[in-house]
C-alpha cells in the first residue's frame, strides 16, 4: 500500500473525531491594536553614568479602526512626561492599571479607519538590569558604564502590536564618545556632540536610517570595532572589541555559507547585507533583527557558532521577512528558523550531521514538553527555558516530522512557497497548514490520494506529551523464513501516525510502515532471516518525536546543566539524580553531579560522583567524561594536599588521549604544578557545542567551567 494512502488511513479517524471538538490550531489572538505605527523618528540619549535613557519619539500612526484611544507598549521603567500632537497640543495619557506595559493616550477626536495621526512622546528612565523587563527574567535592554544594548523586545521605544508590526524609522543615538554603536539600518559617520557640563567628556551622535518596513530598533553600544568583510560576494560588517576581532572573517564566511544554502531553497533576500555584532554576556545568547545578527561574547567563535549563525540567518526569512501574525503564531517563524539549523547542517556536512541536530532538538523538546502546547506559546515567556523547549525545539521537531510525511520534494516546495508568498507580510499557523495541504496534494502521483495533514497539526500543535514506543511480539518459523507477530504500544490514546518498523535479521533487515492508532497497534512482518535479539526497532530513523530512557535522561541532565550555569547547584543536582533514576549509572549524569558538588566545595560527594562516572561505559558522544572525571579527581586530591594521588589522576586523564574541551592541556597544566582554588583553567571556552549534546565543561576564566546554555 503506498505510504500516502497509509498516512490518509491513519489520520482519517483522528481527524473526524477532533475536527469539531478541538479549537482552531491557532490559539485565541490578542485584541488587535486600534492604531499601528508606520514611521518613527527617535532621538535618544544614553547616560552611562546613571544607566538611563532619555528620548523623544515622533511617531506616525495609522488607524486600523475608528477610535480615539491609542495604545502603545513601552518598558515599564520608562516614564512618559508628555505626549503632544503635531500642532504641539499636550494630550492626556497614563499607564494601563491592568498591565503597566501599556501606555494609553486619549485623542481629542476619533480617527477614521485608515486615517493618520502624528504624536510625539517624551520619556526617560533607568535601564540598569532586568527589573520590570517586558521579557520576564531577561535583560533585554541595559545601559551600563562600559557598554549598552537595546533589544527590540525590551520596548525601549513605544511599539504597537509587537511582534507583528512593520515600520520605517530613523534613530538618532547620542552616546559617550567611548562608545561605538551598531544595529538596525544604514548608519552614517557619527557626529561629535558636547558632553553634559563636561562631566562625561565628549559625546557622539549616531544616525541609523531604516527605509524598508520591518521590526527595526535593535542596537549594541560599547567598545566595538568595525571589521568590514566580504565572503562569496556578500558584504558582512562584523562589530566586536579589538581583542575579539581577529576572527571576523570566519563569521563573514559562516554568514555567506548560510545565505547561499537558504537562498537556493527559499529565494533571495531583498537586501543581502549583514551586520554581525558581539552582544555582552548576561542577556540572551543570540538575537536576530533585520540584517543584524547578535551573538553573545561567550559564543564568539566562528567554528562553534556556525550553526547558531545559520539559525540567525534563517530568521531573516522566517522572523523578519515573514513575521508571526500574533504572539500565538510564533511557531511558524521561530520553530522554522530553528529547524533550518538542521537543513544547514545536512546541506553543509551531510545527512548524519543533520540527524545529530535532530537528536539535539528531541532532547530539548523533552526538557519542558508539558509546559504548554505549541499553539499556546503565548502562555510562555519568550527566551525562557520552557519557550525554547516548546516553541524552538519541539517546534523544529514538528517540521522534521512534517518533512517525513510530505517527502523532501513537497516539503521543499512548502518552504519555498511559504517564504515567497508571505515575504513582507505576517503569517498564521493556518496559513502554513493550508500551504502544506496544497503542496502535498500537488506532489501526489496520478491516482494517489494525498494525505490530509490537518489531523497531524492538530495532534502535535494543540497537545502536550510525546509517545514512548514499546513492542510485544512472538516469532514463528515458517516454510519461507520467519513471521513476527506483535503490537506497538504507546501511552497516548489520541495518537495517530504512520511509524516505521525495522526488523534486523541475520540476513537483510526488513522494514514495514505501521499505522499506529491509539495505545496498541498490531503488526505482522515476514522475514527470510532469523530476527536478531533486540532487533525489532520502532522508528529507527528518528522521524517521530518520541520518548525513550536515554532521551529522557538526557533531558533531565540538560535541565540540570542549565540550572548549574546559573549557579543553582542544589536544584541542578536534583535534576541529575532524576536522570539517574531514569537511567541508573549514566556517566554524564554522575559527572555533572560531581561537578556541581565540586563547586559547592563538597569534595567527598564530588569524588564519589566522579568515581561512579568512571565505573560505567559511557555512550560514544559522552566518552570525554572519563578524561574530565580524572582531571576533577586530581584537583580534589590537590586541594586535600594529596599530590601523589592527584598526579596519578592527571596521568590517567592524559592516557585517554581525549582532548575534548582542551582536556589534555588542562591535565598537563596541573601535572606541572598543584591545582589551587585560585587556579586558572587552560581549557578553551570556544570548543564543543552545547550541554544538550553532551559536551565537556570549557572554562573561560577562573576554575568554574562556564556551561554554554543549551541551544534548546
Amino acid at each position: 500500500m503506498p505510504l500516502c494512502r497509509r498516512i490518509r488511513i491513519a489520520f482519517s479517524v483522528l481527524f473526524v473525531v477532533l475536527a469539531c471538538a478541538v479549537s482552531p490550531l491557532r490559539a485565541q489572538a490578542p485584541r488587535p491594536a486600534g492604531f499601528l505605527a508606520d514611521h518613527y523618528d527617535i532621538s535618544a540619549t544614553l547616560d552611562s553614568n546613571h544607566q538611563s535613557i532619555s528620548a523623544i519619539a515622533k511617531i506616525d500612526f495609522r488607524a486600523t479602526d475608528v477610535s480615539s484611544n491609542l495604545r502603545v507598549e513601552l518598558h515599564p521603567n520608562l516614564v512618559v512626561s508628555d505626549v503632544k500632537t503635531a500642532d504641539g497640543k499636550s494630550l492626556g495619557f497614563g499607564r494601563d492599571s491592568m498591565n503597566p506595559l501599556y501606555v494609553l493616550v486619549t485623542l481629542p477626536t476619533p480617527v477614521a479607519t485608515g486615517g493618520h495621526v502624528t504624536l510625539t512622546f517624551t520619556y526617560a528612565g533607568l535601564l540598569a538590569n532586568e527589573e520590570n523587563s517586558p521579557v520576564p527574567g531577561v535583560r533585554a535592554a541595559v545601559i551600563g558604564h562600559e557598554d549598552a544594548y537595546l533589544l527590540l523586545p525590551s520596548r525601549w521605544f513605544p511599539l504597537t502590536n509587537y511582534p507583528s508590526n512593520r515600520y520605517t524609522a530613523t534613530f538618532h543615538l547620542n552616546v559617550p564618545d567611548s562608545f561605538a554603536v551598531a544595529g538596525s539600518g544604514k548608519s552614517s559617520a557619527p557626529t561629535p556632540m558636547a558632553g553634559k557640563s563636561g562631566a562625561e567628556g565628549g559625546r557622539l551622535l549616531y544616525t541609523f536610517e531604516c527605509k524598508t518596513p520591518g521590526p527595526h530598533g535593535t542596537f549594541v553600544a560599547g567598545n566595538l570595532q568595525l571589521n568590514p568583510k566580504q565572503a562569496e560576494g556578500i558584504d558582512v560588517a562584523v562589530y566586536a572589541p579589538r581583542s575579539d576581532s581577529a576572527n571576523a572573517q570566519g563569521f563573514a564566511d559562516d554568514v555567506a555559507r548560510a545565505v547561499t544554502v537558504f537562498s537556493d531553497l527559499f529565494g533571495g533576500l531583498q537586501d543581502p547585507e549583514f551586520t554581525v555584532i558581539q552582544l555582552p554576556d548576561g542577556t540572551v545568547r543570540d538575537f536576530a533583527a533585520p540584517g543584524v545578527l547578535l551573538l553573545s561574547h561567550r559564543l564568539w567563535e566562528p567554528k562553534t557558532a556556525e550553526r547558531t549563525i545559520a539559525g540567525l540567518v534563517a530568521a531573516q526569512w522566517f522572523g523578519n521577512s515573514i513575521l508571526p501574525a500574533t504572539s500565538a503564531d510564533v511557531w511558524v517563524t521561530d520553530g522554522l528558523s530553528r529547524y533550518c539549523e538542521e537543513i544547514y547542517a545536512e546541506k553543509s556536512a551531510g545527512k548524519e550531521a543533520g540527524l545529530r541536530v535532530v537528536d539535539e532538538f528531541a532532547v530539548g523538546a523533552l526538557m519542558y514538553d508539558e509546559a504548554a502546547p505549541i499553539a499556546q506559546a503565548v502562555r510562555l515567556a519568550p527566551y525562557s527555558s520552557d519557550y525554547r523547549s516548546v516553541v524552538l525545539n519541539k517546534g523544529a521537531m514538528v517540521f522534521h516530522m512534517l518533512r517525513g510525511l510530505m517527502g523532501d520534494v513537497a516539503f521543499g516546495n512548502l518552504l519555498h512557497d511559504f517564504a515567497t508568498t508571505y515575504a513582507g507580510k505576517t503569517a498564521t499557523i493556518d496559513n502554513l497548514v493550508n500551504l502544506a495541504d496544497r503542496d502535498v496534494q500537488a506532489a501526489a502521483k496520478p491516482g494517489q490520494v494525498a494525505p490530509n495533514l490537518r489531523g497531524f497539526f492538530v495532534q502535535w500543535l494543540n497537545s502536550t506529551g510525546v509517545p514512548d514506543f514499546t513492542t510485544e511480539f512472538v516469532v514463528y518459523r515458517t516454510p519461507k523464513g520467519f513471521r513476527i507477530v506483535g503490537k506497538i504500544k504507546q501511552p497516548i490514546d489520541t495518537f495517530s501516525m504512520p511509524v516505521e518498523l525495522r526488523i534486523d535479521t541475520e540476513g537483510n533487515p526488513e522494514t514495514k510502515w505501521v499505522d499506529v492508532l491509539g495505545m496498541e497497534s498490531p503488526f505482522i512482518v515476514e522475514t527470510f532471516g532469523r530476527p536478531k535479539p533486540g532487533g525489532v526497532k520502532v522508528d529507527p530513523n528518528n522521524l517521530v518525536l518520541k520518548g525513550s530512557v536515554s532521551l529522557r535522561a538526557r533531558a533531565a541532565i540538560a535541565r540540570g546543566e542549565e540550572l548549574a550555569e546559573q549557579g543553582n547547584y542544589y536544584p541542578a543536582i536534583q535534576q541529575y539524580q532524576r536522570a539517574l533514576s531514569i537511567q541508573p549509572g549514566r556517566p554524564l549524569a554522575n559527572f555533572r553531579m560531581g561537578e556541581a558538588f565540586f563547586y559547592q566545595k563538597n569534595y567527598q560527594a564530588a569524588a564519589n560522583a566522579f568515581r561512579e562516572s568512571l565505573q560505567a561505559v559511557p555512550e560514544p558522544s559522552e566518552k570525554w567524561t572519563e578524561c574530565w572525571s580524572n582531571i576533577y579527581l586530581g584537583k580534589i586530591f590537590d586541594l586535600l594536599g594529596q599530590r601523589e594521588r592527584a598526579v596519578n589522576q592527571y596521568s590517567k586523564a592524559k592516557q585517554t588521549n581525549d582532548n575534548t574541551g582542551g582536556a589534555q592541556e588542562e591535565a598537563e597544566r596541573w601535572l606541572k604544578k598543584p591545582y589551587s582554588e585560585g587556579g586558572i583553567s587552560a581549557a578553551n571556552p570556544a570548543t564543543g557545542t552545547t550541554p544538550a549534546s553532551g559536551t565537556p565543561p570549557p572554562p573561560p576564566a577562573g576554575d568554574r567551567p562556564t556551561l554554554k546554555k543549551p541551544s534548546q
